[in-house]
Order: structure tokens, then C-alpha cells, then sequence
């Protein structure tokens, strides 16, 4: 299996290419190049060879007639056409590499949107020249540009074949990072995917109000945010940390605006202050921001959570959603 794409300066959308094919094709040689003999003999010709034709493992995009694009508008890129393809095989060998779990078609399917939503496109836009980065002042597309040979490296190196050599060196090693950054959306993913049913089925007190997490490290906020719009805090027990943690559940992923806050007064305060203020001696610490507080006992924690529910029905405003 032979993966071939352009020589010279690389950007992330080839190096992302090649990486969802590497973790497909792990055997499979790289070589990076413009001789168009080399990249016929390819298997796969990555923003190379002016063709796209998934049939037979094309996928360029800088040819005139070009005009490969998302329902949505955005245009394809080499990450994106690769990803369109390629991308629910790669999440699902991810995913069975990194949790172990065997995902169905349709999941796998769905996973890959989600991260084509949140990271292929950019690196897509950024290439095609309508994103500057992707996204951010330095975005992911900037963080891969960086792995090139800059003048000093090539000056050191004697711009032959020495600089070559180095530069197909750190293009495996953007292709490593990038790697690394799909195991770890796809990881997330899928423990958000499996969490759900934890966090469906946790204890919900103090008439709905409160809910208790037993494991800390379940990403529930989503849940809690969609399905129970009655919960204003949730208590979780971080088992790396032993002790219990108090959070606000926030209006939306963009904001730390919460449906209703921890009391002003515990504000900033830690250890013995916070234990004077909430007559808690286990308390620990309570952020300035009041979305987050932690006590090292369940009964500390739940004092905590019953007297933040006072203050809200003593007047605090609370965001309620049906």
C-alpha cells in the first residue's frame, strides 16, 4: 500500500488525510512528491495528481472544475474529502483501539459528522483560503504549519537533501499529532455516548433539584442540560481527588452563565473561611466564579448543596427551561 501526496511545504489538511489513512492502512509507505509517474503508481494521491475519484483512492482538490462542498457550503479540502470516505472506518478502528468498544455503522457515521463538524472543516477552510486558521488566532492549521522546516532549519541543513529528508520527518510527526488528536475526539465521544445511561439513572434529591453523580469523571452536562431542566446543582464524587465536588449546571456550552448560582458570600473563600461561612469543616473551596465548589465528605457536600438551594429560593434569580 503506497499513500502519496505533494512535496515541499505541508499543511494539515494532506497531513490529516494521510493520518486517517495511516490509522486505516498502518503499513502502508508515505511518500511526498510531485512527479505525476510516482502518484499514479500510488494507491491513494492526497492533494496531488488533480482528481477526485474516491473509486480509485484520489483525492485532490486544487484542480479548476473543482467544486466539492458540505451541505452546508463549506468547500472540501484534502482532510475533508479523505474524511467523507474514510472518516466512520477511522472512528470506528479508533474506537475499538481506544476503549475497546465495537461501534455500530450508524454510530461510527454519526461520530464521524461530529468531528468533521468540529475539526475537519476548519482545516479545510483554512487551506481553501475562506478560514485564516482554524479556528482561532492559532488554530490547529497553524499548530501543524509549524511542524515545517523554517529558513533557519533549512540554512543548518544545507538545502539539499538533508532538508528533505528532515522535512518528511516532521510531516510524520504532524501526521503523529493529528493521530493523536482524532484518538482523542473519538475517546470522548464515545465515553459521552456510554456515560448517558449512567447520568439518566443517578440519584436525583432535594425534590429533583440536586443530582448525584457517583464518578466524577462522567461527562454529564449535556444530558443534564437537554433532558432535566429542573436540575440547578449537581453533586459528583471525583475518585482521583476523594473528596466531593459541587458544580452549577450552565445555560449552554458557550457561557458560564448557570441556572442558578453558588451563594456570593462563599465566593473566593477556601478551608477554614469556607468552614465558617457554611459551618462545614471539611469544606475546601469555593471558586470565585461560584460555579464550582468541593468539600472532602458526602454529608460536607450535601450541607453545601442544601444551603446553596436556600439562597435560591431566598431570593437568587434561576433560569428555568421546559
Amino acid at each position: 500500500m503506497l499513500i502519496a501526496t505533494h512535496g515541499g511545504k505541508f499543511h494539515a489538511d494532506d497531513a490529516w488525510a494521510v493520518a486517517v489513512l495511516k490509522v486505516l492502512f498502518p503499513d502502508a509507505d508515505v511518500i511526498r512528491t510531485r512527479e505525476q509517474a510516482r502518484i499514479d503508481a500510488a494507491d491513494f494521491a492526497i492533494d496531488v495528481g488533480g482528481v477526485w475519484d474516491p473509486a480509485t483512492g484520489r483525492f485532490d482538490h486544487h484542480q479548476k472544475e473543482f467544486n466539492g462542498a458540505r451541505a452546508s457550503g463549506v468547500p472540501y479540502a484534502s482532510a475533508g474529502l479523505v474524511w467523507r470516505d474514510y472518516g466512520a472506518r477511522c472512528v470506528a478502528a479508533l474506537a475499538i483501539r481506544h476503549t475497546g468498544e465495537t461501534l455500530s455503522d450508524d454510530t461510527a457515521q454519526q461520530i464521524a459528522y461530529a468531528i468533521d463538524v468540529d475539526i475537519v472543516q476548519y482545516l479545510d477552510l483554512s487551506d481553501v483560503g475562506v478560514a485564516k486558521n482554524a479556528p482561532g488566532s492559532y488554530g490547529l492549521s497553524a499548530v501543524v504549519s509549524g511542524f515545517n522546516p523554517g529558513w533557519l532549519d533549512e540554512q543548518r541543513l544545507g538545502y539539499g537533501e538533508a532538508v528533505d529528508v528532515y522535512r518528511m520527518g516532521q510531516f510524520m510527526r504532524a501526521v503523529e499529532f493529528l493521530t493523536d488528536i482524532m484518538g482523542n475526539a473519538v475517546r470522548y465521544r464515545v465515553g459521552a455516548m456510554l456515560a448517558v445511561t449512567q447520568v439518566r439513572q443517578a440519584e436525583v434529591l432535594e425534590g429533583g433539584k440536586l443530582l448525584f453523580l457517583k464518578n466524577a469523571a462522567l461527562p454529564w452536562s449535556s444530558i443534564v442540560r437537554k433532558e432535566m431542566p429542573k436540575i440547578l446543582f449537581v453533586i459528583s464524587h471525583s475518585l482521583t481527588e476523594n473528596r466531593y465536588i459541587l458544580h452549577t449546571v450552565s445555560v449552554d456550552t458557550e457561557s458560564f452563565d448557570a441556572r442558578a448560582d453558588l451563594p456570593e458570600t462563599w465566593a473566593g473563600l477556601r478551608e477554614a473561611d469556607l468552614a465558617t461561612v457554611t459551618g462545614v469543616q471539611d469544606a475546601v473551596f469555593c471558586h470565585t466564579g461560584r460555579f464550582i465548589a468541593a468539600a472532602r465528605s458526602y454529608d460536607g457536600i450535601r450541607t453545601m448543596a442544601r444551603q446553596a438551594l436556600d439562597a435560591v429560593e431566598q431570593g437568587v434569580t434561576v433560569t428555568t427551561y421546559s
